[in-house]
């Protein structure tokens, strides 16, 4: 449930009169453009908001990950719980432009998922599977029937290989889409096959910071320019997208644009009928209204009925904001419209009827805003199978006749009246005992509502016509399991050798009725409700994993992913105990300070080792005694992420200058790096990312300096420390830096040259300074024991007599 601040503040930024502007605006076009991408923030934004707020068409978003294999600049949120954020992130940026979000791939368990960077369009379609990536967007095509196909980026070398992926599948989709033959069985979803008019590639590079497309793009067909500015806001539409893409906060994304230019320029590849030619207009040969519609070939009284609803629905956006007005026109644009649906033969129903459809339903969900405030659906109690939730409906329609209001509810649901009086209707929602979990990600988002298992359905009459629109809750209804436990901590680490006392796990939520450890392990209850396990007399090295037991079946648990730029959304998982047992000795008197961004789980997994770990807050960097740290440990993207540690930047070179230890964890270049400042010397990030990064987990490791005391004490790094590496071995390598930085390792994916940047380290007056561009904190918290090893060796004092 929605605070009352988050709930005014929702009102305040969506007032009536822009709902009602912007349901008015969907009206004037009949056309549907998709954009396919590989991750949430792939959408081109600036572009689609242009087309959907200046043109009127209809935007979709094809995407076909979660983006649970990027980073998150906001939280330790990794892996699935990562994806759920991307998935709210998306869906957010969606509403900002009114686009619609067909997810193609459903989460890590799906095969079609962020596995991380890809460097190859081939590896990531045999990873994914060519053909189930094609025949999803095949069936995307069939199911939204876009006129237009526009991917973000070019199928070229020096480009993501996801991205080159979804680009090479999108356009072979076009024409399997329009193929009877191609994949039959989606007959029996109710699809039929499907001619997409246009296949365009963007006539811009993607080469940045992070990608360096070694190919010019395609020749310019079109160039796009709006004329004026959007009519609500007042900004330039690349603004509204910067607007949109700043909901996918995770990526660090949204920028304020002094001077924006509202030009796209793009290259038609295919078109259904006719050759590639330049264009002045992307509605060229499409039929962009109803009026055009009346072209095709209908009869005459169904011309001229399209012909008059387009009249009335130009007289209804003229008319803005005069709500009778405006009821009055839609009505006959309505009525109109459906006199033209019932004239069509079968031919030109199956041509355009779903655009009459759409446009239906687009009339019906303006008429809603002109006649009605809003409707706000809220879910109270614990939803899981067997139970029964609250609803409650509170409504003001002056305008509609015979308003209705009837929850919208998933296959075996029933519900109630509980209380009922004038603008407010209570319902019981029992959810079946068999009602399976509410999976962790939506297969779509709609944005006319309807999203989610339970929603509203609210009808009535405005004039002489009968409408409905979907309301969806305000934060929708997940069913999970009927108790969450998760476990603190929910993993550990046992070092060989030493003797263990046991360790101490607090159960929260549900209490376990039981465990299923490894043999030879015990789990015995303690004090208040905490669990004490003890290994075996000579716990094997490698992870060990302890399930609880919640009434005969594993445990689960329910984690609320929440910020305040999305909607709150639950991400279900199992729960468990992961302890790490390996070799690994601690460097001696190291007093540790660790500045952490909130976007990694360092600090934790070094106090797991049982390293004296101290959390550095704004007050101990501005006035604290650092000379009691012998080693300093700057966090990811932590330099971007806090001004007090960028204020705090020549204390940092005093504390290394005098003897101390600085070790700074990947950033990117945006994350305030300054190459001359932020370092102690001179050290510069590589861009494009694409060409400072080694992608394969698996990469040859060569020790450039097995002497180096960072790679022998405490623990002699060896070849096995770098096997079982996850996702890849490191990005954002130093790519330029001070000849005081000596080069410890070099690595390189296959076919490439060795890079050197990924671990560096220079003694600096009495102190150090040790950069490392692995991706440690991904093995961290994948419990992979070299990591561990390596970090024990990189947090080491930098005076040379604790070094033996």
């Amino acid at each position: 449930m929605l605070d009352d601040h988050t709930r005014l503040a929702r009102a305040v930024h969506q007032p009536a009169l822009v709902r009602l502007h912007r349901a008015l605006s969907r009206l004037s076009s009949v056309l549907t453009v998709m954009n396919t991408g590989a991750h949430p923030d792939d959408e081109a934004n600036g572009l689609l908001a242009a087309l959907r707020f200046a043109y009127g068409m209809r935007i979709v978003v094809a995407c076909s990950t979660r983006g649970e294999g990027g980073q998150n600049a906001l939280g330790p949120e990794r892996g699935g719980a990562l994806g759920v954020l991307r998935t709210a992130e998306m869906e957010e940026a969606a509403r900002r432009i009114d686009a619609d979000v067909a997810w193609l791939g459903h989460g890590p368990d799906d095969p079609v998922h962020d596995f991380g960077f890809s460097k190859g369009g081939d590896d990531t379609l045999r990873r994914w599977g060519e053909e189930r990536i094609v025949e999803r967007l095949v069936r995307a095509y069939r199911q939204y029937r876009p006129d237009i196909v526009i991917p973000t980026f070019l199928d070229v070398p020096g480009q993501h290989g996801h991205h080159r992926a979804m680009t090479r599948a999108a356009e072979r989709a076009f024409m399997l889409a329009a193929d009877p033959s191609a994949f039959p069985e989606h007959g029996a979803l109710g699809l039929r096959p499907w001619h997409v008019s246009k296949f365009y590639l963007p006539a811009w590079s993607g080469a940045g910071y992070a990608y360096d497309d070694e190919v010019p793009p395609p020749p310019v067909t079109l160039r796009i320019e709006t004329d004026g500015r959007d009519e609500v806001t007042g900004l330039a539409y690349r603004q509204l997208g910067e607007w949109s893409r700043a909901a996918h906060a995770s990526q660090g994304m949204g920028l304020w644009r002094d001077d924006p230019s509202d030009q796209w320029e793009l290259h038609l590849k295919l078109r259904a009928s006719g050759s590639s030619e330049r264009e002045k207009d992307i509605r060229e040969h499409l039929p962009a209204t109803l009026a055009d519609l009346a072209e095709l070939g209908v009869a005459a009284d169904v011309a001229a009925a399209l012909r008059e609803a387009q009249e009335h629905i130009d007289t209804a956006r003229s008319d803005f904001p005069d709500r009778r007005k405006i009821s009055g026109s839609l009505i006959q644009a309505a009525g109109r419209i459906e006199d033209a649906k019932n004239g069509l033969d079968l031919h030109a129903f199956e041509r355009f009827g779903h655009r009459l459809d759409r446009k239906l339903r687009e009339i019906d969900a303006a008429l809603f805003e002109a006649k009605a405030d809003r409707v706000r659906a809220v879910f109270t109690g614990s939803s899981h199978p067997g139970a029964e939730v609250t609803l409650d409906v509170h409504m003001n329609e002056p305008g509609l006749v015979d308003a209705t209001v009837k929850p919208r509810l998933q296959e075996g649901m029933d519900c109630s009246v509980l209380t009922e009086k004038a603008g407010h209707v209570q319902y019981a929602i029992r959810i079946p005992a068999s009602a399976p979990h509410t999976g962790n990600y939506a297969e779509a988002f709609n944005s006319l509502g309807g999203n989610g298992p339970v929603g509203l359905r609210v009808s009535g009459r405005a004039g002489d016509r009968s409408i409905a629109v979907d309301i969806d809750p305000e934060v929708p209804l997940a069913i999970g399991p009927a108790q969450s436990l998760t476990l603190e901590p929910a993993m550990a680490i046992i070092r060989s050798g030493e003797a263990s006392t046991g360790i101490q796990v607090r159960a929260v939520g549900a209490g376990p009725t039981g465990w299923l450890p490894p043999e030879g392990w015990e789990v015995q209850p303690g004090e208040k409700g905490n669990w004490i396990v003890t290994p075996p007399p000579q716990a094997p090295t490698g992870i060990s994993t302890l399930v609880p037991i919640i009434d005969g079946r594993p445990a689960s648990r329910v984690e609320i992913v929440s910020y305040p730029h999305i909607r709150p959304a639950p991400f279900i998982a199992p729960t468990e105990l992961k302890i790490l047992t390996l070799d690994v000795a601690l460097p001696a008197n190291a007093r540790i300070g660790y500045v952490g961004g909130g976007s990694d789980n360092v600090g934790a997994h070094m106090r797991r080792l049982g390293l004296n770990v101290t959390d550095l807050g704004e007050a101990e960097l501005k006035t604290g005694s650092l000379s009691e740290f012998t080693t300093i440990v700057i966090g990811l993207f932590a330099f971007g992420l806090r001004r007090d540690l960028q204020a705090a930047t020549e204390r940092l070179h005093r504390f290394v200058e005098e003897g101390g230890h600085l070790v700074t964890l990947y950033h990117r270049p945006t994350d305030g790096w300054d190459p001359d400042h932020t370092p102690p010397r001179h050290l510069k990030i590589g861009s494009p990312s694409l060409r400072w990064r080694v992608t394969d987990p698996a990469a040859p490791v060569t020790v450039l300096k097995p002497d180096h005391p960072l790679l022998r004490y405490p623990n002699q790094i060896a070849a096995a420390d770098w096997d079982g590496w996850d996702k890849e071995r490191g990005l954002y390598f130093a790519a330029d830096y001070d000849p005081a930085y000596e080069e410890l390792i070099a690595l390189n994916d296959p076919g490439e040259n060795p890079l050197k940047g990924a671990l560096l380290s220079a003694p600096i007056g009495r102190g150090r300074h040790t950069h490392v561009a692995l991706v440690l904190h991904h093995q961290l918290d994948k419990l992979v024991p070299g990591a561990f090893r390596l970090l024990a060796n990189l947090v080491q004092p930098a005076s040379k007599e604790h070094v033996s």
